[in-house]
């Protein structure tokens, strides 16, 4: 609640934002726990890649890509 003379000083200014400060409401990242989630998906996508080339190469009788 702001008081007449905070009403005063701001010139009868009465937008609520004048006098009540937002919240922040973004959501918090830990950047080194996105990270490594990051890394370990990066890493299964190799894995995945190289299964997949494996069994190209079989398919292929074998002469690789």
């Amino acid at each position: 609640m702001a008081s007449y003379d905070e009403v005063k000083a701001e010139n009868y200014n009465l937008s609520v934002s004048t006098y009540v400060e937002q919240r922040d409401t973004r959501e918090k990242i830990d950047i080194a726990k996105l990270n490594a989630e990051i890394k370990e998906i990066v890493a299964r996508e190799q894995f995945l890649r190289d299964e997949i080339d494996k069994i190209i190469a079989d398919i292929e009788g074998g002469q690789g890509l």
